[in-house]
């Protein structure tokens, strides 16, 4: 997917949902997106219709070309990456104060990272140092 240069329009909890979703699943009809949630909440096809095309218009989302019968195949138009940036920099500025280091300390002192993590961390964190001599 190319990637786009976008002004970032914060998505919603729920547009998160879809895109997580359609990120997870590639392009998909709003019956299947809404076969895929996982949250647990019952929600009309109309519902999960309407959020999507609002997306469409915040232009997070794109109707693909091609159809699945009558019914259209949507796709994102932003990568996992596009979103998750301005969203982890916000989270650490108004959470955090700015400081990073502070944020993964609170990451990293979660019962959740496992070895992998912590060696997959630590190339990230010799990569970043190398870049940054």
């Amino acid at each position: 997917m190319a990637k786009k240069k976008i002004k970032f329009i914060e998505p919603a909890e729920f547009e998160l949902q879809i895109l997580g979703v359609l990120w997870e699943h590639g392009p998909a009809t709003v019956r299947q997106v809404l076969e895929w949630l996982s949250d647990g909440k019952e929600r009309a096809y109309t519902s999960v219709l309407s959020v999507m095309q609002v997306m469409q218009k915040k232009e997070l989302l794109s109707v693909a070309d091609e159809r699945d019968g009558l019914a259209h195949i949507f796709k994102p138009m932003v990568t996992r990456e596009q979103v998750a940036v301005p969203l982890l920099q916000g989270l650490v500025r108004k959470i955090f104060g700015g400081s990073t280091k502070t944020a993964m300390q609170h990451l990293l002192n979660s019962d959740k990272v496992d070895r992998n993590e912590i060696d997959a961390m630590r190339k990230l964190l010799d990569d970043l140092e190398s870049r940054v001599k």
